[in-house]
């Protein structure tokens, strides 16, 4: 009886302990199924926040597509093409300014087609619906006045009338007159480029300023904000040296017929029409006749930038017509020397025909009174042998090391080459550059440079030994 009361304490102590053991499974299991409930419930929420912020993002992204496709429509509909031209430099050929109002109004129509024909090669994507922009700033007065001059105009008015012909013409061409004085058409010319080279609605810029060698620095300023796809340099006359060596960076074409391909020569003219009412010169007195007007005509274009005494940049000269001098050729430079006008010299004034100083020049002297030809003075010539040449003969200029951001504040301040370099500028009191500056030894370096940006219209084979420009 006792073994089996102790089997049956065995196996209820069995039993007792197998219940535990499922009580502890039942409750692990409990526990487990809580913690699963409460990270489903986590769940849950998590899914219902991203839901919610999934179609807010959504409604966003719809919302910034239809914005996008909004100002993409409105930018395609406002595009346009900007041409600016400086008109100083970039001066219409001679047919079309000489037809006044008409010349003009058939300027804007040749620059329309041609710039539509130009950027449908460049950018065929563009919608048709594009505008061309046109803004010609120069200064009309100084233009109007050398054209006649020069023999191109027979009045002043006449660039007037082409002006407005041209501005009249189109809604959104514009030839804006800035006035004489230094600068006035370059400065407008480049702020009016910076304002519109990030414009999303410009498409492009068309830019002509081939004569000047200091929108060089103005593309070199804007060369981080705008693709070189954006930009198309226009050539009138031949690119100065260093646009000529950006040129390659940009795109670059030119309008044939629409502008002039050379700066005009008021001496050359000048010299032609006295040709034609005289006789032919020998060489000796041509050579003097055509000296001082072909070497003075560097002057204009020698400056930092900018109109001299009202006259635009474009012209290869400003300088007014050499006075009779008694005592035959002198330096266009030298102005100490005066003489009181005598009578002979009015009346040449007043009538070209007249016996003048520049009539000797160029008229063959009668054969009986004939004396040979001056004979160099011994000063010249040693001055042309110090001048350094290479076996060819050819001159050549000293090697001149230089900061071009020297170069770019230098220019800045407008110094006159001609006064500091050569000491003898022609203007006097009524130049536009600086006169007054005292430039330190470094500077006087640095204009030299700026100096040779213009070639000397003898080239290689000048002989001036205070020549400032450039010889290649």
């Amino acid at each position: 009886m006792a073994d089996e009361i102790d089997d049956l304490q065995l196996t209820f102590e069995a039993l007792r302990d197998t219940e535990h053991a499922k009580n502890r499974l039942i409750e692990d299991l409990l526990g487990r199924l809580r913690r699963l409930c409460q990270e489903l419930e986590q769940e849950k929420l998590d899914h219902d926040r991203e839901s919610h912020f999934n179609r807010e993002v959504q409604l966003r992204v719809k919302e910034l597509k239809d914005e996008l496709r909004l100002v993409k429509t409105r930018t395609e509909r406002d595009a346009f093409i900007l041409v600016l031209i400086d008109g100083d430099g970039m001066i219409f050929d001679d047919p079309l300014i000489q037809r006044g109002e008409n010349g003009g109004r058939e300027a804007a129509g040749i620059l329309w087609g041609a710039v539509r024909d130009y950027v449908q090669q460049i950018m065929p994507d563009l919608t048709s619906d594009y505008k061309i922009v046109t803004r010609v700033y120069a200064n009309l007065k100084g233009l109007g006045d050398v054209c006649t001059r020069a023999g191109i105009l027979d009045s002043p008015t006449i660039m007037e009338d082409f002006t407005r012909g041209f501005t009249g013409s189109k809604q959104l061409f514009d030839f804006t007159d800035v006035g004489s004085g230094k600068d006035r058409a370059d400065d407008k010319v480049s702020e009016l480029f910076k304002l519109f080279v990030n414009n999303s609605h410009c498409k492009h810029i068309i830019f002509g300023g081939s004569h000047d060698n200091g929108y060089a620095r103005l593309l070199e300023d804007i060369a981080g904000q705008a693709t070189p796809n954006q930009i198309t340099l226009l050539e009138g006359v031949p690119f100065e040296r260093e646009l000529a060596i950006m040129k390659s960076k940009y795109l670059f074409t030119r309008f044939d017929t629409l502008f002039r391909s050379t700066k005009i020569n008021i001496y050359q003219q000048q010299y032609q029409q006295l040709q034609q009412i005289r006789p032919q010169p020998n060489s000796q007195s041509q050579s003097m006749s055509q000296m001082a007007p072909s070497y003075m005509s560097n002057l204009q274009s020698s400056h930092s930038s900018g109109l001299h005494n009202g006259v635009p940049d474009g012209l290869s000269t400003a300088f007014p017509v050499p006075q009779p001098q008694q005592t035959g050729y002198q330096s266009p430079y030298h102005t100490s020397m005066t003489r009181t006008p005598s009578e002979s010299t009015n009346n040449s004034m007043m009538n070209p025909l007249a016996p003048t100083w520049a009539n000797k020049v160029v008229s063959a002297p009668p054969a009986q009174t004939a004396s040979p030809p001056p004979t160099p003075q011994p000063s010249t010539m040693e001055n042309a042998n110090k001048i350094p040449r290479n076996k060819f003969g050819q001159r050549i200029d000293p090697t001149i090391q230089y900061d071009k951001s020297e170069v770019r504040r230098v220019q800045k301040i407008h110094m006159c080459n001609v006064h500091f370099l050569r000491h003898d500028c022609p203007y006097g009191n009524d130049c536009t550059h600086d006169h007054f500056y005292k430039p330190s030894k470094n500077e006087l370096l640095t204009l030299r440079v700026i100096a040779r940006g213009t070639p000397c219209n003898f080239g290689s084979a000048c002989d001036d030994i205070k020549c400032i420009y450039g010889h290649r």
